[in-house]
This record gives C-alpha cells, structure tokens and sequence, in this order.
C-alpha cells in the first residue's frame, strides 16, 4: 500500500462532540462512528494516532473549527495536538470571519508562527456562500502567504442549511477572483458533484477531497473523473473521527486505480497541494 496522507481530520474537542448540529449525524451512524460513540470528555492523542494506525494512514492535516459563538477546537488546541504527535498530525487553522482585520491577523499567526499548512473556513457555520465580503480578506491573505484555503461543499450533514455549499456560482466565483488561490474543497460536493468536478476541470487551483464519504459510496462520475483527467485533482480524506480511516478506505482495491493514480490520490496530490516534505 502507497503511503496515505488524510486531507480532512480533527481531532475533537468535547464541546465540539457535543454539538447539537451533529444531532443528524448520531442518527444517521446509530452510534457506530467513533465520534459519535467514544466516551465524553477530552480525547487522548493516542486514540487518533491508533485510527490512523489502523487505516495504515501516515500523516493526517487536523483542522480547528470556529464558527459565529467561538472555536469548537481552537487554533492554539489544533498547534497542542500537532506538538504531541510527534510530526503525524499537520494544523490547518480557522478564523473568526465576522472580525476581517483580527481575521487577517489570526491566519498570520496560523502559518507563520503554528506553522500550520492551510485555512479552513466552513461556510455553513456562518449560513454565509463563500463569495461574501467576509471571506475575502482571508483569501488575500492565504494568497500572500502560499497556502490553500479549505473549505465544504455539497449539502451538510450537520442541521445547517446547505446551499452556501454549491460549487456553481461560488466556488466558480472565488476561483474567477482570487486564480492564483489554491481551494481544496472537502466532502467532494454530493448532491452537486458534477459542478464540482466542472469547477475542479475549470480552475488549476481547484481540488476536491474525498472526506465524509466511503471508497464504496464515492459517486461514478467522481471515480471516472479520478481514473482520467482528475487524477492531479483528488485527494483522500476521512473526516475523522465520524468516519475512520480504515472504514473510509474499505473497498479501495475495487475502484482499480493504476498504481500511479493511487499514489497521487493516497498522498502524492496531497503533499504537493499543501506543500509537505516528502
């Protein structure tokens, strides 16, 4: 097995557990993910580290999350979990869109100081579309300092509402006003895939991440789309810990993937977009 890089994880707070917006989701999973069943309280490393394991996943980029009431996981939390690892887990930071300047100031301090390798912004936690004025300053900055900007798209799984997620009009249009943005867009944009995959075609900086889905729920087209012209432009991702690696990958001999395919879509997309040592 080519080594695996996970493009989408968090390792989870309590409060972030807690949420009632995952309500849906501890339906949908009766219990079985390991989110949704793990015992109360703040996890240790070694639960993520052992799922990790399990998968035979080397490296996962773990995200904070902030939305409009304060960070689910914070930034300096996501930099304390990447600091116990022991280099297994990567920081892809988050901000509070409804202060631009301390925005701008936050995802700084992110990359030049936590060293983290990416920003994530979920628009559906602000019920605000990617193309809103709040945004824009954090795509500057991501700009100015090289790195992606990650974000959802498709319908949510949390109960949110889920139009902020189309890839058509708003990642077209961020993409059309910041080219030389990389975004790398999770949950690989169900039930507007074929839009994402237009988008990804359209764009060289676009990319889209597997996380949220199985291997064997991945959508046809998506899996025509990685055999061919999208084999640069899909990365694997989890969403650890509501679904577990090797949960996710199950199945993944059956997509029949050239050897050099799966090793872009595994790890080798991965390290490029987000600019990982080797």
């Amino acid at each position: 097995m080519p080594t695996i890089i996970d493009a989408w994880a968090q390792h989870p707070t309590e409060r972030h557990l807690a949420h009632p917006m995952f309500e849906s989701l501890r339906r949908w999973t009766r219990g079985q993910s390991q989110g949704m069943s793990a015992p109360a309280g703040d996890w240790p490393i070694s639960l993520t580290l052992g799922a990790m394991d399990q998968g035979g996943v080397a490296r996962s980029l773990i995200s904070a999350w902030w939305g409009p009431h304060g960070p689910l996981i914070s930034n300096d939390e996501v930099a304390s979990f990447v600091r116990e690892s022991g280099g297994r887990l990567l920081g892809v930071g988050s901000v509070d869109i409804s202060r631009p300047r301390d925005a701008v100031r936050e995802v700084r301090r992110c990359i030049r100081e936590l060293g983290f390798k990416a920003i994530r912004v979920l628009p559906w936690l602000w019920e605000l579309p990617p193309t809103h004025p709040r945004f824009y300053p954090v795509f500057n900055e991501c700009c100015d300092l090289g790195v992606p900007f990650c974000t959802q798209v498709g319908h949510t799984g949390p109960l949110m509402p889920s139009e902020v997620g189309r890839p058509i009009p708003y990642i077209d249009q961020v993409a059309l006003d910041f080219p030389e943005l990389v975004i790398v867009c999770g949950h690989i944009g169900y039930p507007w895939t074929e839009e994402m995959i237009a988008v990804a075609t359209k764009h060289t900086h676009v990319y889209i991440d597997t996380s949220a889905y199985t291997v064997k729920r991945y959508p046809p087209n998506l899996v025509a789309y990685l055999k061919a012209h999208g084999r640069e432009k899909v990365l694997f991702g989890t969403n650890w810990p509501m679904i577990a690696p090797a949960k996710a990958l199950e199945g993944l001999d059956g997509l029949a993937l050239e050897p050099a395919t799966l090793a872009a879509f595994l790890a080798g997309n991965a390290t490029r977009v987000f600019q990982l040592d080797a």
